[in-house]
């Protein structure tokens, strides 16, 4: 109709056309595995629910209370998350236009999903059999071999740990798409009737994706722990000790890692090149406003904020959870054994117990964000954050007690009867940190601070001053958060050191436990904090969706303001997430030299880098990361000038699209995105997981011709070492300075310093642009290499030795 309308020159409202979207797909994009589950008979559903639960608690009876209870809490978890589905699904989704959109995100998202995961899963299979062929001639422990382990078992314990924490964590990130896809058109829906209605929405659909990630990421360690715990027969005669059982679970770490790492890289990839495309042509060249349906590049935007933003974030926060749970697993359980806790169980799983009461704590969270009474009643505009942030002070609340609690039901030793409190004041500095983290971050990338007023302010004056005044702000923003992460790993582990528990030989021990319990205690509201990251993209998408089917400025003032605080809860997300980084990679790197020491049949206990070869490890681990993030940054830069030729293009061909004449191509721009995305992401990501088995191995064949022992595990705990320091300032400064850039914007199109359309606003739109591969590709991937670089060492150890 639209077609023939052109050629006879008929000119009409653009309201007036049919508002038809094209689907992105020619068929069903589901995974296979969840169309079987779908389609199976509710009879057969059931009761393959009643015989997987059935065999979890089975090994949990034989395992321990502990893991039953951690089991339980998950399952009620899992019946919570299916209520705040059905409740998010039953809100209807406005009129047909909508829903057309939201079908055309959808399709576009698990498209993408689709290819990307599909790709990944190769490379993961890939990996699986090289890390078996390493495993299959490596060392074994002292301890493994009194146990009588031989190889082949551990080779395959750790490709399936391997196997199994790729796999979750490719779920983990399908269910944050997932929930978003749905969940937009419904917030734009509600934004027709109230702004609390909106946010209500977009707080439990974010919910549901938070508890599904998180009780995956603890189910998933607690089912390995117990099924190598019952198979194994550990504990037993001439079986695994107890303490010995931990190292089995790194493969599940380094799994996850490296399915977030490419997940967040080609997500953040999609996302930011198709966000640069549109407004670099959209706002700057044709003047017209963010989300405008006439921009050929729209959809892929929206595209990307689900895959971007939501499938990256919720693998990010997965594989952060995995990787700190299993660091603390061996650090408790080489502190019971060097002190001789008679039973070190506790000890070891507190890591889960904490993260089943984190549940919990964020479901009430949650809960406590509710809509008006009457949603019929247009009630005055509240501040979104302003409601968030009264969760989220009620989920610490009862984190703090939750804690205390569990502190003293499994860190009760008789051997230092005050320990638990110590331990628990660990966790109270780990849940302030969290807290002050949140708040330096909003403080940096809020507009209603100073920071990012005085950053818009600069865009008065010219394109260069605001780029000037985004990498001062983003620079100075690192040193609150460092001085906060040192006070607390010092207070942490003094608090564990002077706990009372002592080695056999009188050596106070418990001060790297102690930053352990500190970690747990940062992440123990993380259900609640990954409800606020997953707002952020929902909201932008319901934006979208308003601007696109041309809804009143009512609605799309209500949507804009849900936009700006979801851009600052994504910041704030960021620095918490960098922040729990910081503290699990000082774990994973003393589990590493743990780690070293069993295999190496002799001490690694600190790494001098006086040696110059240890130096240039250190040397080689900055690079690291400043290579990766020009690669990641430079990706997003290649991408987005594809679209921008291909939105250029379809403006000149197509000279209706201004008057709404004509409709523009939105499935050629996604196709560009997706296809380049994924070419683009494997040349970090390779990075990131061949160079430190590289410089490993490197240095240790140097180490052997120049008779230096050790020499290979050195340099790459040193690789470790300054890497993380790197990576932590350089994800800070990308994070907060993106962030900035972004709400400068935002605050400029509020209607302060000239509004939209102003020279102030074009060159805050050049520093959004600027920033966006900053705090959506290269900084958020940072979180992930960091972790995965820890990760895989501790897998690729036997290599160096």
């Amino acid at each position: 109709m639209m077609d023939s309308d052109v050629e006879e020159g008929v000119r009409g409202s653009y309201q007036d056309k049919p508002k038809t979207f094209p689907a992105m797909r020619s068929k069903s994009n589901t995974p296979w595995i969840l169309r079987v589950l779908f389609g199976l008979n509710k009879r057969v559903y059931y009761l393959l629910l009643l015989l997987t639960f059935g065999g979890l608690f089975y090994i949990g009876v034989n395992t321990s209370p502990v893991i039953v209870f951690v089991f339980s809490v998950c399952t009620i978890s899992l019946l919570f998350s299916i209520y705040l589905t059905s409740w998010v699904l039953a809100k209807d989704e406005g009129p047909p236009e909508m829903s057309e959109i939201s079908d055309a995100i959808r399709d576009g998202a698990e498209g993408f999903f689709r290819t990307q995961y599909g790709t990944i899963s190769k490379m993961a299979i890939l990996l699986a059999f090289v890390i078996l062929g390493i495993y299959l001639f490596r060392n074994t422990t002292p301890q493994q071999e009194a146990a009588g382990l031989e190889r082949s078992t551990l080779a395959f314990i750790t490709v399936i740990s391997f196997l199994l924490g790729a796999l979750c964590s490719g779920i983990a990130g399908y269910v944050g798409m997932w929930v978003s896809v749905r969940a937009n058109v419904r917030v734009s829906s509600a934004a027709r009737r109230s702004a609390r209605e909106a946010l209500q929405v977009a707080t439990r659909a974010g919910g549901f994706s938070a508890i599904i990630v998180v009780g995956m990421a603890v189910i998933g360690v607690a089912v390995l722990y117990a099924s190598f715990y019952v198979y194994l027969g550990v504990d037993k005669p001439n079986s695994m000790k107890l303490t010995e059982l931990p190292l089995l679970l790194v493969g599940y770490g380094f799994g996850a890692s490296f399915v977030a790492l490419f997940a967040q890289l080609g997500g953040g990839i999609f996302t930011k090149a198709a966000d640069v495309g549109a407004d670099l042509v959209g706002k700057v060249e044709q003047g017209i406003p963010e989300d405008d349906p006439r921009n050929p590049a729209v959809i892929a935007d929206l595209v990307g904020d689900n895959v971007g933003d939501c499938a990256a974030r919720g693998a990010d926060l997965f594989e952060s959870i995995a990787a700190e749970v299993i660091s603390a697993m061996i650090l408790g359980g080489t502190m019971a054994k060097r002190c001789k806790i008679e039973d070190p169980s506790g000890f070891i799983l507190f890591p889960l117990v904490v993260h089943s009461f984190d549940l919990i704590v964020s479901a009430c969270g949650i809960l406590s964000i509710r809509g008006t009474r009457d949603s019929s009643l247009m009630s005055p505009v509240e501040d979104p954050m302003a409601i968030l942030q009264k969760g989220y002070s009620i989920t610490i609340f009862l984190a703090v007690i939750a804690f205390a609690g569990s502190t003293r039901w499994l860190l009760y030793s008789d051997q230092a009867p005050t320990a638990w409190l110590h331990f628990a004041l660990c966790g109270l500095v780990g849940i302030i940190t969290a807290y002050l983290f949140v708040r330096i971050t909003q403080y940096y990338t809020d507009y209603k601070y100073e920071p990012v007023r005085t950053l818009a302010l600069s865009s008065c004056t010219g394109h260069g001053t605001n780029i000037i005044a985004g990498v001062s702000l983003g620079l100075e923003s690192t040193a609150l958060p460092v001085l906060v992460i040192t006070v607390a790993i010092i207070s942490a582990f003094w608090l564990g050191r002077t706990s009372g528990l002592v080695e056999s030989d009188g050596t106070p021990t418990g001060g790297l436990f102690g930053t352990a319990v500190a970690t747990m205690g940062m992440l123990s509201t993380a259900a609640y904090v990954l409800t606020m990251d997953m707002f952020g993209p929902i909201a932008d998408n319901a934006g979208g969706i308003v601007e696109m089917s041309q809804q009143p400025e009512s609605v799309r003032e209500i949507t804009d303001l849900l936009d700006a605080v979801g851009n600052t809860t994504k910041a704030t997300t960021k620095g918490f997430a960098i922040g729990s980084a910081a503290l699990a990679s000082f774990l994973l790197f003393s589990a590493y030299m743990d780690e070293v020491s069993a295999y190496a049949h002799q001490p690694l206990t600190q790494v001098d880098i006086a040696i110059p070869e240890v130096f240039l490890g250190g040397l080689l681990g900055s690079m690291l990361i400043f290579l990766f993030s020009a690669w990641a940054c430079s990706a997003v830069g290649r991408t987005a000038q594809e679209v921008v030729k291909e939105v250029r293009r379809q403006f000149i061909d197509r000279p209706g699209i201004m008057t709404y004449q004509e409709k523009p191509d939105y499935a050629r721009c996604v196709a560009i995105v997706a296809s380049a995305s994924l070419r683009e992401m494997i040349k970090p990501g390779a990075l990131a997981v061949v160079s430190p088995i590289f410089i490993g191995v490197s240095f240790k064949i140097l180490g052997q011709y120049t008779d230096q022992p050790l020499l290979g595990a050195k340099v790459v705990a040193s690789m470790l070492m300054f890497a993380t320091v790197s990576g932590i300032l350089m994800a800070l400064f990308l994070n907060t300075a993106g962030g900035a850039w972004d709400n400068a914007k935002k605050y400029i199109e509020s209607g302060a310093l000239g509004g939209k359309g102003s020279d102030a606003h074009k060159a805050a739109v050049t520093g959004d642009t600027v920033g966006d591969p900053f705090k959506d590709t290269a900084g958020p991937s940072l979180h992930v290499l960091i972790k995965m670089l820890a990760t895989i060492t501790l897998v690729m150890a036997p290599m160096f030795l």
